[in-house]
């Protein structure tokens, strides 16, 4: 079968130097990766057959191959669509056939270790099997090679270009990006730039130029006046096109030494603009570490190049870098602390008819998540499963959801996992969830309390470190287990609070609780966290143990924390509370946390599985202390006698009012929203505060038309934040539309304490939350001390 092209047929010479063409490119991109002497990567750029996996009767031969940027995997999607000649790059491009960069890789796994590799294929493919596993809600791509090597030389060709593609230097990125844009834009493959090929170039990298500014750009660059950009001519058009007109300013202000940074002329800028108290040898690490001229080096300079190489790295982005790891105390009991917890875990979509995978729990658990949900059924064979009962849910057994929980629970965070049980099964089957995970967790589940008797409060994150505590219902008192002569004779309970509620509407009665047959077994692993009813906040004080624990819908829980903040606070320095969304939220949508939050509310459960705004600013409530899942809460949400109340505002310690300054001032290179070349994004910048009543607010900037590489603002706003422990900021980026609502191009959330005075980077995420490469903002900001005003 001949290839469709689109532009002329090559001979067979002409198909050969494109050939070799192509191997330069990739031999370019290889060598900037350090990878030229990697084999397995030179495999990879040869390509080779994988089965492909997705059901039993599904299992299709495909080509997959590294294409010459070393950043994109092509492969067929039809066995007759697939080309006659591997090499032809016309052959790729014109057939339209799927692709995924390895920037979209979460992780590789090696053998039959997803859902779909043990259910459709046989132990003997062990060695040949292995998985690719994005990081959006892609569904993973499940693959079988030929013979182990080959498997092999795949798994360690990805992990070696994911590596190496991560420790790239901004600067490194951006040249990598653009040279593959160049690429494209070079549609006769001949290493040089006609105007054509430089205004498709443009809208590639997301400027739209009209044709004057296009003109007037290729004649300043075009020097030898030939019709066309080669050589230096296109490295002149780079450094036009990445040159920042903001860096130059700042660093001609500091550059006081022969026009470099000295040593003493960086530490002037820390102390100054960055507001760091720091010596002299603090700024000669940083140009030791950072710079990367030699010769500049040697005199202990920094240069422009240096310096926005600095502005980068994590010392120049806008999250504190002392907070990257472990910085609070974590000695203290745990409901002390705020807990990363996800709702209906084992869901991949909506409630009503999305699939359960055990996927879902492993997606939430290196997303720190702490506190994970499993709704058990009865399931055949006397196997319990999970789903979201009466529902069409697809169905995963109970043992398989706590293998992938014992796997990945300590990956990203070695504290605590609670597993919350929403209990629907028979005594039998009971029995069976206990034996599964007694018997898979063993010693890392907590089946009595720590110490030899009865505890008077929670253990710390630090005690139950690598650690599993199972939340339930408990037939009795956590002091009978210390009693010779205690004995139950009761084995029914109440159901969970969230049982049966998703039919109810918030403002209804509730019907009267059902009642349970509970497993001794199942209950006497209920340690830590006993659900039960809650009746009141002096009921909860005069009644409860300090490990029983209540589940609240949002709605109660809002109301609550609306009217009765202050006496919620006080029942949360005691005691465990979890929210959960109300079960009118079939689509997995989610409620705001932050008023929960100033509640003193621990276990807010949201949807993982849902991109929002609210998880948007979860992800950046628990981005700092080590991506632990675990945040102390402020001393005022943690002392008995409070009167901290952050509706109704008062003069305390909480009360620190912060005048937050911060100007925009521009990004740089924003993805396109659209996917269409001709598609251009007209950015623009919301800033917003999350936090107590009167910190709420938001400002935004002016879009800028068609300019997505290097937009600039140049915009001030001022923010008065009166509890900054407890204020979270959220940078926005839209693509503005004026016939329809914007669409979000992405976003950085993060805690208002963990902020850098300053000029700095702010990087941005997707909708999923995953890092978008080279996509950022640059902003400065200064925090400044005002008198306390409420009263």
């Amino acid at each position: 079968m001949h290839c469709i092209e689109r532009e002329p047929r090559r001979t067979k010479s002409e198909e050969l130097i494109h050939y070799a063409q192509n191997k330069k490119v990739a031999q370019i991109n290889v060598e900037l990766l350090g990878l030229s002497e990697d084999p397995n990567l030179q495999f990879l750029l040869s390509g080779g057959d994988l089965l492909k996996v997705r059901s039993s009767s599904w299992k299709k031969t495909r080509f997959y191959k590294l294409r010459e940027d070393c950043k994109t995997l092509w492969y067929e999607s039809h066995k007759n669509l697939r080309p006659s000649n591997p090499t032809c790059e016309s052959c790729f491009r014109i057939s339209n056939h799927p692709t995924f960069t390895v920037e979209d890789i979460a992780a590789v796994r090696q053998g039959r270790q997803t859902e779909g590799l043990r259910k459709y294929t046989d132990e003997k493919v062990e060695g040949r099997a292995f998985s690719i596993l994005f990081k959006s809600r892609r569904k993973n791509l499940d693959l079988i090679a030929s013979s182990e090597v080959e498997a092999k030389q795949w798994i360690s060709g990805l992990e070696k270009l994911m590596s190496n593609m991560g420790k790239l230097t901004h600067q490194q990125k951006t040249e990598h990006w653009i040279f593959n844009c160049m690429r494209k834009a070079d549609k006769d493959g001949n290493n040089k730039m006609c105007l054509k090929e430089l205004k498709s170039f443009m809208r590639h990298i997301n400027i739209e130029v009209d044709d004057d500014y296009a003109q007037l750009l290729f004649e300043k660059c075009d020097t030898s006046k030939c019709g066309y950009l080669d050589g230096k001519e296109i490295e002149h058009f780079y450094e036009i096109l990445t040159h920042r007109e903001e860096i130059d300013v700042i660093y001609a202000s500091y550059a006081k030494t022969g026009g470099m940074m000295s040593a003493e002329d960086l530490r002037n800028f820390l102390i100054k603009e960055q507001r760091e108290a720091v010596d002299l040898n603090h700024a000669l690490t940083l140009i030791n570490k950072y710079e990367p001229d030699d010769t500049a080096k040697e005199k202990k300079m920094m240069t422009k190049d240096g310096f926005l190489m600095y502005l980068h790295q994590p010392e120049g982005l806008i999250f504190n870098p002392a907070h990257k790891s472990v910085y609070q105390d974590m000695t203290q009991p745990l409901n002390h602390y705020f807990i990363s917890s996800s709702h209906n875990t084992y869901l991949m979509e909506d409630q009503l008819k999305g699939p359960s995978s055990t996927e879902a729990y492993i997606r939430a658990l290196l997303k720190s998540c702490r506190c994970v949900e499993l709704d058990c059924w009865d399931g055949s064979d006397g196997e319990p499963v999970i789903y979201h009962g009466y529902t069409l849910t697809s169905k995963i057994l109970f043992k398989d959801a706590i293998k992938a929980i014992k796997d990945y629970a300590f990956k990203t965070s070695e504290y605590p996992v609670i597993l919350s049980l929403e209990n629907h099964c028979s005594v039998e089957q009971q029995k069976i969830m206990a034996q599964h995970m007694i018997s898979i967790l063993g010693s890392a589940l907590v089946t009595k309390p720590l110490g030899h008797q009865m505890p008077t409060g929670f253990p710390s994150p630090e005690e139950l470190k690598g650690r599993f505590v199972i939340k339930g219902k408990r037939l009795n008192k956590l002091e009978d287990s210390f009693t010779t002569d205690a004995s139950t004779t009761e084995d029914i309970v109440s159901e969970e609070e969230e049982s049966g509620d998703d039919a109810k509407e918030e403002d209804q009665k509730p019907k009267k609780n059902k009642k349970l047959k509970l497993a001794k077994e199942l209950s006497d692993i209920v340690i830590y966290c006993k659900s039960v009813h809650f009746h009141g906040f002096e009921d909860a004080k005069d009644n409860q143990g300090f490990y029983e624990m209540s589940s609240f819908k949002e709605g109660k829980a809002l109301k609550l924390a609306e009217e009765s903040a202050n006496p919620y606070i006080h029942h949360n320095v005691d005691k465990l509370s979890r929210i959960y969304p109300a079960g009118l939220r079939t689509d997995s949508s989610n409620y705001n946390p932050v008023p929960l939050w100033n509640a003193g509310c621990q276990i807010v459960a949201l949807n993982f599985q849902t991109p929002c705004t609210e998880m948007d600013v979860h992800q950046g409530r628990f981005l700092p202390n080590g991506l632990s899942g675990y945040i102390l809460k402020p001393p005022y949400l943690r002392d008995r006698a409070t009167e901290f109340d952050p509706v109704t505002l008062t003069r305390g310690p909480w009360l620190q009012h912060k005048a937050f300054h911060i100007m925009v001032i521009s990004a740089q290179q924003l993805p396109k929203v659209n996917k269409k070349k001709s598609s251009i994004v007209d950015p623009l910048v919301r800033v917003e505060i999350y936090g107590v009543n009167i910190d709420v607010a938001q400002k935004e900037t002016e879009h800028i038309d068609n300019n997505g590489f290097q937009p600039m603002w140049n915009a001030t706003f001022q923010f008065d934040v009166y509890v900054p422990e407890l204020a979270l900021v959220r940078f926005v980026v839209e693509d503005y539309d004026s016939t329809s609502d914007n669409e979000f191009v992405g976003q950085y959330s993060l805690p208002f304490t963990s902020i850098q005075c300053g000029y700095h980077h702010v990087p941005l995420l997707n909708m999923n939350g995953d890092l978008l490469p080279s996509a950022c903002l640059f902003v400065h900001t200064m925090i400044l001390d005002e008198e306390p005003q409420p009263s």
